[in-house]
């Protein structure tokens, strides 16, 4: 018995990290989080630690007034299902919010949200 309780602390940690790594983070997007992208880009790339499902996941890009700069859709890269391309609006210099939800394979929602600037046209 003494084995056996031994065994489960010492895996605890194991199934712990395991948990940790079954949900979508984001792991970088182009701009960058934070960025200041030198022109307007048409798209914005949201890379993510796992695939997501597309129909329960979205991503809405505003300009700091709250209009919505984003079409209105994503779509995955045909190569990586981690990969997310959220088509813009021809926009101008200025800051814009990105805030997020996805849902990866196996269920587990994640959402958040970041700032990039652009500095010119």
């Amino acid at each position: 018995m003494r084995n056996i309780l031994a065994a489960a602390l010492l895996l605890m940690p194991l199934l712990g990290a395991s948990v940790a790594h079954s949900h979508a983070l984001l792991d970088h997007a182009e701009p960058g989080v934070g960025a200041t992208a030198p022109t307007a880009p048409r798209e914005l790339i949201l890379v993510f630690t796992e695939r997501i499902e597309p129909v329960f996941s979205a991503v809405e890009v505003d300009d700091m007034a709250g209009n919505r700069v984003d079409q209105g859709k994503i779509w995955l890269d045909g190569k990586n299902a981690a990969i997310v391309h959220v088509p813009i609006k021809p926009i101008g210099a200025g800051a814009y919010k990105v805030t997020w939800h996805a849902v990866s394979v196996d269920t587990h929602r994640t959402e958040g949200s970041f700032t990039f600037s652009v500095a010119g046209p």
